[in-house]
């Protein structure tokens, strides 16, 4: 069994994010755990001087995006890689209490509340959009919940995160819900359609990386059979990830967003419970943004 914390927990970033706002948007690939590679790279944006006026995320991704929007320096690096091992933030307690693996009231309470607070005031500040996909189960298509726009944003933080087969559905403003990676795993397109110049898309999975078409399909229609619309989103949603990635080489190449992926593999969970592991993967972000950053501030200057 791996430490419960990781060695170097001190050694982490630290600090607040300056006050300059970047124009853009940041747009957040889900992952659960593996979604700590994004953190790194928001860590590494944010003592460059870099916070978007726009965050957009899915599952895993709209949770580590609020201490981007918050401008907190490694608190959600600091989360995971301390309280992985916590029964009221990941395992069986959390599922009794919350219907699902990660215990969101812990989340969202005790721990952004007293252990790690978040900054709310920064948080809801009007001049940082932030975004949390979660997919609407009776139609299967994307919902997109807005902070100050939607009554109760953590809420739908909760819906994008909430993982299908092993998780009960979160009603959203009368809205039944489950993870925003059901129909929509990577969201910039709304980022597209919503006029951003600038885009700057942060992967959990390397550029090169699909997933096997086709599959999941069955489990999708036997499972959901009461919500065909959203079984139908589901069984499809590898296909769909696939098209995605496609569509995502094209515009970068093409210079219409940026893309920021892992440089390498490792094999990491999505429920990983090596430490050491998952923090090399956030080290990782870290290090492929400091690589990249001279290419990203040209693009952002354009």
């Amino acid at each position: 069994m791996s430490a419960k914390y990781y060695s170097r927990l001190d050694c982490l970033p630290k600090g607040t994010a300056s006050d300059e706002i970047t124009p853009g948007c940041l747009v957040l690939e889900g992952g659960a755990l593996r979604g700590i590679y994004g953190v790194g790279v928001m860590d590494a944006l944010m003592e460059a001087g870099i916070n978007l006026s726009c965050t957009i995320g899915t599952s895993a991704g709209a949770l580590n995006g609020v201490s981007y929007v918050s401008g907190q320096i490694g608190r959600s690096a600091r989360i995971p890689l301390r309280y992985r091992h916590d029964p009221r933030y990941f395992g069986i307690m959390a599922m009794l209490r919350n219907k699902s693996p990660f215990g969101f009231d812990f989340m969202f309470g005790e721990l952004a509340g007293k252990l790690d607070p978040l900054d709310w005031k920064r948080f809801n500040d009007p001049q940082r959009r932030f975004i949390a996909v979660a997919t609407n189960c009776r139609t299967g298509r994307p919902e997109y919940f807005e902070k100050g726009i939607c009554p109760d944003i953590c809420l739908a933080m909760r819906a994008s995160a909430t993982m299908p087969y092993i998780s009960a559905m979160v009603h959203v403003n009368g809205v039944p819900c489950m993870d925003g990676g059901c129909s929509c795993k990577i969201p910039f397109q709304w980022a597209l359609d919503n006029g951003f110049r600038h885009i700057v898309v942060i992967r959990t999975r390397p550029a090169d990386f699909r997933r096997t078409p086709g599959k999941g399909r069955l489990a999708a229609k036997l499972a959901y059979f009461r919500w065909p619309a959203f079984a139908d989103s589901l069984g499809r949603s590898n296909d769909d990830y696939n098209n995605q990635c496609d569509m995502l080489d094209r515009l970068s190449q093409q210079g219409r967003i940026f893309m920021l992926a892992p440089s390498r593999f490792m094999d990491i969970g999505r429920m990983e419970s090596n430490m050491e592991k998952l923090a090399q993967w956030y080290w990782l972000g870290y290090s492929d943004t400091a690589a990249t950053m001279p290419a990203l501030q040209t693009y952002l200057a354009q």
